[in-house]
């Protein structure tokens, strides 16, 4: 963790002619950039094999219909199915799951008092009036939520619920696009009934993690979702109706 310290501090220090005492919390929003940069490639396999899926989803209606009284061998030529194009349907998931430690680095970092067995000197910094190991509770403490640091965390809060709504909003109109793109797979329907509201639990982590944790996951899922309009782009547009 030493080591994930000095690479927060020397950005801190690239960044502190620009954004002063804030440069701490700057190198925390290029750090969160510098992983989802790491990652794009597999956001774009993601997308790719999401497209795939997308291609298939005539002949997976076909199966359907082919198998509609025989679901073991339903979900069998499926998979075939998704083996043969070389589609794997839960690509999508490695980008999110591979930021993981990431993020658990970011929030032991800024949780811990001491690192290596000398004072934690990053808990000193803060953005704005907001200390980075804080969290929201202890913003509401201080000053409550219009205080100096309710104001930060407000202005996060509205970052995410407005990133949330957008994902929300797509995430239903893709799965209304290809509605047969796994369901057939186990555990896959439920899964596309939760997906649409998992944006909204970010809201969640972002009260309850260290300010530092929260930059974290308000910077990935606001750069998760400007990177899926760009890798989807190109992707036909969904009706109205289909909403």
């Amino acid at each position: 963790m030493s080591v994930f310290a000095t690479l927060v501090e020397q950005l801190a220090d690239l960044l502190r002619p620009l954004f002063a005492a804030s440069a701490t919390a700057a190198a925390i929003v290029a750090f969160t950039a510098l992983v989802r940069l790491a990652v794009h490639p597999l956001s774009r396999a993601a997308a790719r094999g999401q497209k795939a899926r997308t291609r298939l989803a005539p002949q997976l209606a076909a199966l359907r219909t082919k198998h509609a009284k025989n679901p073991e061998r339903l979900r069998k030529a499926t998979l075939e199915l998704y083996a043969k194009e070389e589609v794997s349907p839960l690509a999508g998931c490695l980008p999110s799951l591979l930021q993981v430690p990431a993020f658990f680095l970011m929030y032991h970092l800024f949780s811990n008092a001491e690192i290596g067995g000398e004072p934690n000197g990053l808990l000193g910094h803060s953005l704005l009036d907001a200390p980075l190991g804080d969290r929201w509770t202890d913003a509401l403490a201080h000053g409550g939520v219009l205080g100096g640091a309710g104001l930060v965390y407000l202005a996060l809060f509205v970052i995410v619920a407005a990133v949330a709504t957008f994902n929300y909003v797509r995430t239903k109109r893709q799965m209304a696009d290809a509605p047969a793109a796994g369901e057939q797979l186990p555990g896959m329907g439920a899964m596309t009934k939760v997906m649409p509201l998992m944006s909204f639990l970010t809201l969640a982590t972002v009260a309850v993690v260290p300010l530092a944790a929260a930059l974290y996951v308000v910077t990935s899922t606001t750069w998760a979702a400007a990177e899926r309009v760009f890798l989807y782009r190109d992707a036909p547009a969904p009706s109205v109706a289909q909403m």
